[in-house]
């Protein structure tokens, strides 16, 4: 009995021990686990950023190939196609970016031969404590595209930024005066961000008031003022304070949003109703009206619906007037969009249609070609498409910047009042600036 009773002692304690240990190994391999899970993402959020380092080399890259570009246009190049001989001229250059390819950027800036391909490498190398050795992620930017002709412009506007000035300038035979409607879109409709749950624009006695966007506890889309500049072939400078039905050869549209589809629909003396059942749209009329010195320029109220689904929250079609005296020019035809209160910052968008019915552009849909009424923009702006990679990791990147006219060097502001004093600019008036508002008040 004494034996037995000393077999279950010791059975028990080994059941302890076994148990311990049990419990001892599962911590230290879920301890293992983590740590090399850890290790693996690190690895992974440095290829990541790796890849995308090298993306943005390629975009920067694509800035230095398309400032290459516009240096031998206004030499007066012409395009001639590559013969190989590696000693790359202006003409070969504006072929290249005429046939854009994923090598356009490499053949360029010499980073490969001018009828070669490949990715070019970037980060070669590493700095470390013990001196510059081989770099371990193998870094290149694999595929680089420039594109000058878009289906629309994209920008944004912010506190900092708050003026862009888009010309209209078309791809092949489209004129400006073929361009009938312009569709304005702002504000990047997000499903996390509940939007527009009180009216914007309300009316008080006989003034139009606006929510304050700081005291709101929601986001409301921003007020935009979007002013069209036009003239026809010739003009006077009176012009510009002509307005006769549907000519102008200016106007100003304040775009106001709101959630009330019947406020949006409603005209009355404290505004201009742009919502007719199915969208908002201004008519040419309208717009010419906002130059009309008689008549009071009043806001149009835009209805953004809360329920959207589309990418931005608030659009509307303005139907353009055409300029005093003739067809519209191509070489005095632009808008100029800004935020009159500076805030909240926005995103928005620009696409231009010729009329209904007429073929502006052509696209490729389910394999064949479709005639659209759209315009595509050509030397406004310039999309850079970059792929990178570090290792086998890639990264993709897609960016905008706008063109710079140096034939035309227009100012944003006339004047600018900042806390050192005023500067004048001798231009045109376009808006105005301050950066303190106790020096503006002074």
């Amino acid at each position: 009995m004494k034996g037995i009773r000393k077999n279950k002692e010791g059975a028990a304690s080994f059941y302890i021990v076994a148990f311990s240990t049990l419990v001892l190994v599962i911590i230290a391999t879920s301890f293992a686990m983590t740590v090399i899970a850890e290790v693996a993402r690190t690895s992974n959020d440095e290829l990541s950023q790796s890849a995308y380092d090298s993306a943005m080399a390629g975009v920067e890259d694509a800035k230095l190939a398309y400032a290459n570009y516009q240096r031998c246009l206004s030499n007066g190049a012409t395009a001639t196609a590559p013969n190989g001989d590696n000693t790359l001229t202006c003409n070969e250059i504006v072929y290249i970016m005429q046939h854009p390819d994923c090598n356009m950027v490499g053949r360029i800036l010499g980073r490969i031969g001018e009828k070669a391909s490949g990715e070019v490498q970037v980060g070669d190398t590493v700095t470390t404590a013990s001196g510059i050795v081989k770099s371990e992620t193998n870094q290149a930017y694999t595929c680089v595209r420039i594109n000058t002709t878009l289906s629309d412009y994209r920008s944004t506007l912010t506190s900092s930024n708050q003026v862009r000035i888009v010309r209209g300038h078309f791809e092949g035979s489209v004129a400006a005066k073929n361009i009938t409607s312009v569709k304005f879109s702002w504000y990047s409709n997000r499903s996390d961000v509940p939007y527009v749950y009180s009216n914007s624009i309300v009316a008080a006695s006989s003034r139009v008031a606006f929510t304050s966007p700081i005291s709101s506890s929601v986001a409301i889309p921003p007020t935009i003022e979007l002013q069209l500049v036009q003239t026809a072939g010739t003009f006077n400078i009176s012009d510009f304070d002509i307005a006769s039905g549907t000519r102008t050869d200016r106007a100003t549209a304040f775009l106001v949003p709101t959630s009330s589809s019947t406020l949006a629909a409603t005209t009355n003396e404290y505004g201009v109703g742009a919502w007719n059942g199915s969208k908002n749209t201004i008519s040419a009329a309208s717009l010419a009206a906002t130059n009309d010195h008689t008549t009071t320029n009043k806001p149009f109220a835009v209805y953004c619906a809360e329920s959207s689904t589309d990418e931005f929250a608030c659009s509307v079609t303005l139907n353009l007037p055409t300029p005093i005296g003739g067809d519209r020019s191509n070489d005095s035809f632009m808008f100029v969009v800004s935020l009159p209160y500076g805030q909240p910052d926005t995103d928005f968008a620009m696409e231009f249609y010729c009329a209904d019915g007429s073929t502006c552009s052509t696209v490729t849909s389910g394999g064949s070609t479709v005639a659209s009424s759209q315009a595509n923009v050509t030397d406004a702006q310039v999309s850079i498409d970059s792929t990178g990679r570090a290792n086998d990791l890639y990264r993709r990147v897609e960016t905008r910047f706008d063109t710079l006219d140096t034939s035309f060097p227009f100012p944003y502001y006339a004047v600018q009042v900042l806390n050192g004093g005023i500067t004048i600019n001798k231009q045109m008036t376009v808006t105005s600036e301050y950066s303190n508002a106790e020096t503006m008040r002074r």
